[in-house]
């Protein structure tokens, strides 16, 4: 009880520490407008929580949990009160943050997911210890030194794989065919996370590279990326479910694909001057068409990266309406290993467009779950809930609007899985059809799935009991041989090449190519108008 006690004690402390934090930054540089609070309010304030705190863990009926109580409690819904992206990250949340942005970890390096009720190994990733130990995509995690798996989640059995570089976890895989568990023995290391998790020539001359997020090494991973596919005639930059991620590198990615000096962003809040960032290397007159694909999960730093692109016409932007966050957090670290992410300034694309989502009257979860389908309909244009939205231009003269994310200048109907597609997937038909058919075939690199594959996939269907229809089949046809092949070649090569059959057959990817012509009118109309307005302009004497 007196550890408790010490416990609550030091929580309300720290919670103080926290209210003063917050005080002083909202006290810099208010407004004449503000009506700011008082020290004495601020005081009264931080006695009333204290006050309450105490009497609820004195009269509760259940003991309570301090962390409970001020963690998940108290701190995250003042946070909310503010803004949907202001957050409180608890000592494990905190850690979580930090590894995602160094994008590096320590474990054995592969991917674990629920399959059939237990949790399995859904990709080794290459080169990693996982991989040279010959574990393979479909085997079931029974144990992890010694500790039975059973009724682990798939976020309990990835902490247990994660530990220190050198350190030894012994892993008891079940692997279909084995007559026997089989012992693993993996030597952690260093595992990158690639933000490039993709990239490769999707056709002669015409690159394809998909960015998952902006990390710490995200600027130098394109780069990379793009010295590797060399001479390109083209390009199509996916940022689709690009949550974002560090301002910095999304600046430097879209330095690679502007002109020295063109600005990609600025911003500026109530505390915090106005800074600009510029290009300040450029893309060196590599001006190949360029394709952005776009859907409602590319926020952030994705969305710089987009508005710069579409503002300064270098490229045609495609897909759904982005997600719309226009609020910049600065991450201040805590004591006891905990961070606050506290919005500081509003970010604003080249032609002055604020994109955030009004967030007013909007619950948490409504503001991330439930979108409004009317924007995203088939269609071109910027026209869709326009009438109330700031109008801006880009330097080509065409019209873009601020405010509800960045409308793409072509847009695609979001994709939506069919019955049949969403009953495979809940029943992981595919997944381990796949990893059967893997085990007693040979899949070469010139594999492609014929029409026995599929007669032996429809017999794998009646004996799980799965039920489907010759229409179903007919009708699925492309998608399901875009699928299996996708399978074969994650368990033969390796998830990128998995992920490269997805690519290859997917219809936005397709239409972006088609694109490709469009995007290179595009840039070539905006260097003319910019030409024309530079030429016309007087020259100071």
């Amino acid at each position: 009880m007196a550890g408790s006690s010490r416990r609550s004690t030091l929580l309300i402390i720290f919670v103080l520490a926290l209210f003063g934090l917050l005080g002083m930054l909202f006290a810099q540089k208010i407004s004449p407008a503000a009506t700011p609070s008082t020290d004495s309010d601020v005081r009264d304030s931080l006695k009333e929580f204290t006050q309450v705190y105490e009497t609820v863990e004195e009269n509760y009926a259940d003991p309570v949990n301090p962390d409970k109580a001020i963690y998940n409690g108290a701190i995250p819904s003042m946070l909310h009160q503010l803004d949907p992206h202001s957050n409180f990250f608890d000592p494990k949340s905190y850690s979580a943050l930090r590894e995602e942005q160094r994008g590096k970890y320590y474990g054995v390096g592969m991917t674990v997911g629920p399959r059939n009720n237990k949790v399995i190994v859904i990709a080794p990733f290459v080169g990693t210890p996982a991989y040279r130990a010959g574990i393979r995509p479909g085997d079931i995690i029974a144990a992890i030194d010694g500790k039975p798996t059973d009724n682990m989640s798939t976020t309990d059995v990835a902490d247990l794989l994660k530990g220190p570089k050198g350190t030894t976890v012994r892993i008891t895989m079940l692997r279909e065919g084995a007559d026997h568990p089989l012992e693993f023995a993996v030597v952690r290391d260093e595992i990158p996370r690639y933000s490039v998790d993709l990239h490769f020539m999707i056709r002669p001359g015409i690159g394809y590279m998909h960015i998952s997020g902006f990390q710490e090494t995200t600027e130098h991973e394109v780069a990379d990326a793009l010295d590797e596919m060399g001479d390109l005639k083209g390009l199509i930059l996916d940022l689709r479910q690009n949550p974002g991620g560090l301002l910095t590198e999304g600046v430097g990615v879209a330095d690679k694909f502007l002109k020295k000096g063109q600005l990609i962003v600025s911003h500026h809040g109530r505390s915090s001057p106005e800074k600009r960032y510029v290009a300040a290397h450029g893309n060196g007159g590599k001006d190949y068409p360029l394709v952005v694909l776009v859907n409602r999960g590319t926020a952030s730093a994705a969305e710089i990266v987009a508005g710069a692109i579409q503002d300064h016409d270098r490229g045609l932007i495609v897909g759904e309406v982005t997600f719309g966050k226009g609020l910049v957090q600065t991450v201040y670290p805590l004591a006891e290993n905990t961070g606050l992410a506290l919005t500081t300034a509003k970010y604003y694309t080249p032609s002055g467009r604020l994109i955030q989502r009004d967030y007013s009257s909007l619950s948490l979860y409504d503001y991330y779950y439930n979108r409004d389908d009317d924007d995203n309909g088939s269609g071109s244009g910027n026209s869709a809930n326009s009438a109330n939205r700031e109008i801006k231009l880009t330097d080509g003269g065409r019209t873009v609007y601020g405010g509800g994310g960045i409308t793409p200048d072509v847009k695609l109907a979001p994709y939506k899985s069919n019955k049949f597609q969403d009953t495979l997937l809940e029943h992981y038909a595919i997944f381990n059809f796949a990893k059967n058919y893997a085990n007693t075939h040979k899949i070469a690199q010139n594999f492609d799935v014929d029409d026995p594959l599929l007669q032996d996939f429809r017999k794998f269907l009646d004996q799980e009991k799965i039920a489907y229809t010759e229409g179903e089949l007919i009708e699925n046809n492309e998608w399901l041989r875009s699928r299996i092949k996708s399978e074969l070649f994650v368990d033969a090569f390796g998830q990128e090449e998995g992920l490269k059959v997805q690519a290859e057959t997917d219809p936005d990817v397709i239409k972006a190519l088609e694109l490709l012509p469009q995007a290179r009118a595009l840039a070539d109309n905006a260097k003319k108008v910019v030409a024309e307005r530079n030429s016309a302009a007087p020259v100071p004497r």
